[in-house]
């Protein structure tokens, strides 16, 4: 059997009231909708993320879920959720993937391509 199709997508944002860039802190929410563009439904089980702020520096993030939640997304349908992350720099990127199982508990990997994290103004 094929892994199934789930599609992401992330609309990144600043966050201007949760950060203070007079001292280096930057917070930055991202929501990110996965589509089941499959016929068969399947379960988010984990997560993994790189963040790398705008000097390089890396941040690994693994675990359970997704904000405490492992969703079943049926054939057709989506979940959307929120979110965040705090940079050190204005400008970061973060990347990832998710560990997912089908309804025949057959573990894949659905990759989430870099996006960017920027304070407004920063990139020209």
């Amino acid at each position: 059997m094929n892994q199934p199709m789930i599609r992401i997508s992330v609309a990144p944002r600043f966050i201007a009231e949760q950060s203070n860039p007079e001292v280096g802190k930057y917070f930055f929410s991202y929501t990110i909708t996965l589509v089941n563009a499959d016929t068969q439904s399947c379960q988010l089980i984990s997560r993994r993320w790189l963040i790398t702020d705008g000097e390089g520096n890396e941040q690994k993030v693994m675990g359970e879920g997704v904000v405490g939640k492992q969703p079943i997304i049926t054939a057709g349908e989506s979940f959307t959720y929120t979110s965040g992350v705090l940079l050190d720099s204005p400008v970061g990127t973060m990347e990832g993937s998710y560990q997912m199982v089908d309804q025949e508990n057959s573990a894949f990997e659905v990759i989430i391509e870099p996006f960017l994290l920027a304070f407004p103004g920063a990139i020209n």
